[in-house]
């Protein structure tokens, strides 16, 4: 896929205002939001096909925050806009020596090719250390996507130093926890409160929630 970057015409979008004021006299508003999602489905499903969850994670967020331009947003050559789509930026957890390194997949809307993509390039590149990026530098459509399956949480605060022209969104999963047949995972969402609103977040969870709760709607093929 090919992304393409689009500038905002500050004259006319709706949000001008409320940007305006983030930027100019808050200056930086950087926020998280912790809340947990039911993977109940989604975990029995994958798990009844042969499937992998991290890079179905990494395609449904990636997937749900693809149809909201807020989350899209960024700076290009001092110009606000928004790109077609994102590029999951994710950490790659080296057993051996307990250190990580950094990788990215190019998101397609295909599943099945979305997941092809990131086993080749687990395969290629996952066992490398020693250095940050193990892949060549990932396009400046990236968003940073990660998980930490050792325990799950309550609440996760991301500090961000330097991020006024930072608009990426950056999530953070949790530990299963399963109670009377339910899994929920934590997620933590952190945004720049100059293009996010929280209901904008609340419309992504919605489109999140549903699209685990419907894996036969973008799941087409039995096993990968």
């Amino acid at each position: 896929m090919n992304t393409n970057f689009h500038a905002i015409d500050m004259d006319t979008w709706p949000r001008a205002h409320t940007y305006n004021y983030f930027t100019k006299t808050v200056s930086t508003l950087i926020y998280s939001i912790s809340v947990t999602v039911d993977v109940t489905i989604l975990r029995n499903t994958l798990k009844s096909k042969g499937l992998k969850f991290f890079p179905t994670y990494l395609y449904l967020v990636t997937r749900a925050i693809g149809k909201q331009q807020e989350f899209l947003m960024a700076i290009r050559d001092d110009v606000l806009g928004y790109w077609d789509y994102r590029t999951p930026f994710y950490p790659v957890f080296h057993e051996d020596n307990k250190t990580i390194t950094f990788l990215w997949t190019e998101y397609d809307e295909d599943f099945e090719v979305f997941y092809k993509s990131y086993i080749s390039d687990m395969k290629q590149y996952g066992k490398s250390h020693n250095i940050m990026l193990s892949k060549e530098t990932p396009p400046s459509n990236n968003y940073i996507i990660s998980c930490v399956p050792w325990f799950s949480f309550n609440g996760l605060s991301m500090q961000l130093q330097n991020a006024k022209n930072y608009y990426a969104p950056i999530f953070e999963a949790g530990g299963f926890t399963e109670t009377k047949g339910r899994i929920i995972m934590p997620l933590s969402i952190t945004v720049n409160h100059a293009v996010v609103d929280g209901y904008h977040i609340k419309v992504l969870l919605q489109e999140l929630q549903w699209e685990m709760n419907h894996p036969e709607e973008w799941i087409k093929v039995t096993e990968l």
